[in-house]
């Protein structure tokens, strides 16, 4: 009998992994995914380079409007920007940690904290190489940035009890900016879809006339 036959089953699946551990390495290590991380970062870092805060100041009104449903404790603020949102969460006695790739946002953020006496966290981050710690958050927030793969992420990373709120534009939006990429945009219900097994405690579209949206907030079981 031959006896390779019999390990052959096991060097197939030792060469498959080899072969998905080269294809991430490839993936988020190679020089063109760093030409894009960098690329969008200094698209961010000039976007934000000016005194005048480009989204404001003052937190998203679903944001305000639900803070006293949200369980204080960690909160983590995903693509924070200039902290509008989780500068917030902090004057509200939250521990807040902002995540964004651009270093100029987060300045900002920290410089609009300091303003209402408040603490917040901020790091640096390529948010499609970034790995959420798991079980670690009370909240997490991200507003107005779409990556499809971070919601499985934050399901991962908010503690039992957790809740997370989500805010980004639909595919209505096109109606007032076509040249917006539907790949960033939510198809109707979508946000629904995102947090399977989680308990929907507020959802809405909203069509403005000037914008189109939809917002969640959603509760892991205890």
């Amino acid at each position: 009998m031959n006896r390779s036959t019999s390990s052959s089953p096991y060097l197939f699946f030792m060469q498959v992994i080899a072969i998905a551990s080269l294809l991430f390495v490839s993936f988020f290590f190679s020089p063109s995914h760093a030409w894009a991380a960098d690329k969008d970062k200094s698209r961010w870092d000039k976007k934000y380079s000016t005194e005048k805060y480009v989204f404001g100041r003052e937190a998203l009104s679903f944001v305000q409007d639900h803070v006293d449903l949200l369980p204080k404790g960690h909160a983590l603020d995903i693509a924070m920007g200039e902290g509008r949102n989780g500068v917030f969460l902090a004057t509200k006695g939250f521990q807040v940690t902002g995540v964004d790739i651009s270093s100029e946002g987060l300045k900002k953020a920290e410089a609009l904290a300091a303003e209402h006496s408040a603490t917040i966290t901020t790091m640096v981050v390529d948010l499609e190489a970034y790995d959420i710690p798991p079980n670690t958050y009370d909240v997490i927030i991200c507003t107005y940035y779409l990556q499809r793969d971070l919601f499985p992420k934050i399901a991962a990373a908010l503690k039992p009890g957790g809740m997370a709120l989500i805010e980004t534009y639909t595919r209505d939006h096109n109606q007032y900016r076509p040249r917006f990429n539907k790949a960033w945009l939510l198809k109707p219900n979508e946000l629904l879809t995102m947090f399977p097994g989680f308990r929907v405690l507020r959802y809405q579209e909203v069509d403005t006339g000037e914008t189109a949206f939809a917002s969640i907030l959603a509760q892991k079981p205890r």
